[in-house]
């Protein structure tokens, strides 16, 4: 049978032959997370997907309805959100505390790879819902957290990420929302929001909106905004909904994709007045929204890893059933073949499955790094894995989600003109992938991050940590029989690409620093490729140690090797050739005057 949205045969390769997950069962706060209850969570997971979720998606295209302020999300959505929370799938890492599963990030990666693969305009609600509800556990008071913590991780309130604002985007700073004290704990807040995914919808009874405003006579800029959370009911001391809170939707956007995710602009205290509450520290907010936007550039990596995902997965089965031309070795006359068959479509397919292979490793090691940081008594060991979260943040969000709408064009590509055909579902998966590369921060900001903060993070510590991390892969590929001469030519891109970072960030403390910025995003594309690479390499290593064992597992093993073989000879043959351009760092950006790019 044709697998669906992923290849499970990878999933399970990945968490218990790569990654080894079952380990984290000898800690005492995964205990019960063997291998049996593990691989039970990914079957559950894949049954809602498929079963549930996935029909969602081509309902989503339709999109909300908006109407006087009141915004309805299409018909089907509602049973399956029930479905959804009742398996208590939003809080699956969560404390037990607070309604949550707590089980290994590693393993809910697993299950949200099918969710998001699914259905991301049905699935951005949970996310957006997770991400507020982790702001008031960290951030919280106690009454906070009774208030608003199970109500949130059940599904029955939602919640949101109100930053954005007309004048201010990706600069915080410009922030013009504001908050005027009333004297018993509450503020009054005042400002418009723009772009809210998940703003007004008609699935919950309340949504909780974390709002970035300035506390009148705070200071200036990013160091004068605090974080406040003001509901969209007002929530009586017994826990009874009161009040409607002034939080009012003018509007939903049309948008290229994510239909069926509302994108609203908010108005907040136009009329009768909206009160919210001190979140976390006055002036701190935007060092507490971070907290919240860290997790999300990793779930919006995510988000674009699982569209990636299903388009192969899609394009595959395809190219398997699409039957067209002879085989270029038949002879005339022959009976056509199905285009799997064909050397282009199978550099496509490679190239595709390349990306999404490295892609899942990277986000599933990603929460295994997670789960490290959890259950380390080890103070050092905790902090290489946080080093490591930290400089991979980035690349899971940026590079990966270019590369995931890169997969998606390819998808479209291998089902020729029926993939520019809206019936077929790769076309929607390209459109709805598009955003992701907008998300908390567009990727060029996420070059500007790795090179600017990550590089130089506790004096090279932690880009040290994932130059370590890599050297570990080499030492095991070494010993792996037949991989010498692939592990030899990545261990030689390694090594110019160390050089080529540490010129590059002492460039950017120079005072030639505009040009170092120049090339933040062809180097973000250069870390991007040798991640994927090591990832690959990683794989083909346990695939060689465990070829053979089972003879139906071979092929899948021999396509390991093959795949890393594919990426290290000729994708990153490109990308030394782009960090010949990073050692160069020509300066015709910085030169070229505003008015050369044309005529005004």
């Amino acid at each position: 049978m044709a697998q669906l949205i992923a290849d499970r045969r990878d999933v399970d390769f990945v968490l218990h032959e790569q990654l080894d997950v079952d380990r984290l069962s000898k800690a005492e706060r995964f205990a019960e997370f063997g291998k049996k209850t593990i691989d039970m969570i990914v079957s559950e997971a894949r049954n809602l997907a498929i079963k549930e979720i996935l029909p969602l998606q081509t309902i989503s295209d339709q999109g909300c309805t908006f109407n006087a302020g009141e915004v309805k999300v299409p018909d089907a959505f509602h049973s399956v959100y029930a479905a959804y929370n009742e398996g208590e799938w939003l809080g699956m890492t969560d404390d037990p505390e607070w309604g949550g599963q707590g089980m290994p990030k590693t393993v809910a990666m697993a299950a949200n790879e099918y969710f998001y693969g699914a259905c991301n305009s049905f699935m951005l609600y949970n996310l957006l819902t997770h991400g507020a509800a982790k702001l008031v556990e960290v951030f919280g008071t106690e009454d906070q957290k009774q208030t608003y913590l199970k109500n949130m991780l059940s599904g029955k309130w939602s919640g949101t990420m109100l930053l954005t604002e007309p004048d201010a985007g990706s600069d915080l700073a410009a922030v013009e929302a504001t908050a005027r004290p009333n004297g018993d704990g509450t503020y009054s807040l005042s400002g418009n929001k723009i772009f809210i995914s998940g703003g007004e919808h008609d699935m919950v009874e309340n949504i909780i909106h974390p709002v970035l405003a300035r506390i009148e006579g705070a200071p200036e800029g990013i160091a004068g905004i605090s974080l406040f959370l003001a509901p969209k009911f007002r929530v009586n001391a017994d826990g009874s909904l009161g009040e409607f809170n002034d939080v009012v939707c003018t509007g939903i956007e049309h948008k290229m994709g994510l239909h069926g995710n509302a994108t609203c602009s908010l108005t907040l205290g136009g009329k009768s007045g909206c009160l919210g509450t001190l979140l976390g520290q006055e002036n701190k907010g935007v060092a507490a929204m971070f907290e919240m936007m860290n997790e999300a550039r990793q779930m919006v990596g995510l988000q674009g890893f699982a569209n990636a995902s299903a388009s192969y997965i899609y394009a595959l089965n395809y190219a398997r059933e699409r039957i067209q031309s002879r085989a270029l070795k038949s002879p005339a006359g022959s009976k056509p073949v199905s285009i799997i068959r064909h050397p282009d479509v199978k550099r496509q397919l490679i190239t595709m499955k390349a990306y999404v292979e490295g892609l899942r490793s990277l986000n599933y090691f990603c929460g295994m790094c997670h789960d490290q940081v959890a259950v380390s008594a080890d103070a050092d060991h905790k902090t290489h894995y946080e080093y490591l979260l930290e400089v991979l943040t980035p690349i899971i969000k940026g590079y990966g989600t270019d590369k995931a709408f890169e997969v998606c064009n390819q998808g479209i590509q291998i089902y020729g003109g029926y993939g520019f055909i809206e019936e077929f579902p790769v076309a929607q998966l390209l459109r709805d992938s598009r955003i992701f590369m907008l998300y908390e921060g567009t990727n060029g900001i996420q070059s500007i991050d790795l090179l600017g903060r990550k590089l130089s993070m506790k004096k090279g510590a932690a880009f040290n940590a994932f130059l370590d991390e890599i050297k570990k892969t080499f030492v095991l590929a070494k010993a792996a029989d037949g991989l010498d001469d692939l592990t030899a030519r990545l261990e030689g891109f390694f090594n110019t690409y160390a050089e080529v970072a540490a010129a590059l960030q002492v460039k950017s403390r120079s005072d030639e620093f505009l040009t170092a910025y120049a090339f933040s995003y062809p180097f973000m594309e250069v870390t991007g490729d040798l991640v994927m690479a090591w990832m690959l390499l990683w794989r083909a290593t346990t695939a060689t140690a465990n070829k053979g064992k089972k003879k139906k597992d071979d092929m899948f093993y021999d396509g390991q090797i093959k795949t890393a073989r594919f990426f290290i000879n000729q994708i990153l043959a490109v990308s030394a050739g782009k960090m010949d351009a990073l050692k160069a760092c020509d300066n015709a950006v910085v030169e070229m005057d505003e008015d050369a790019f044309g005529s005004k």
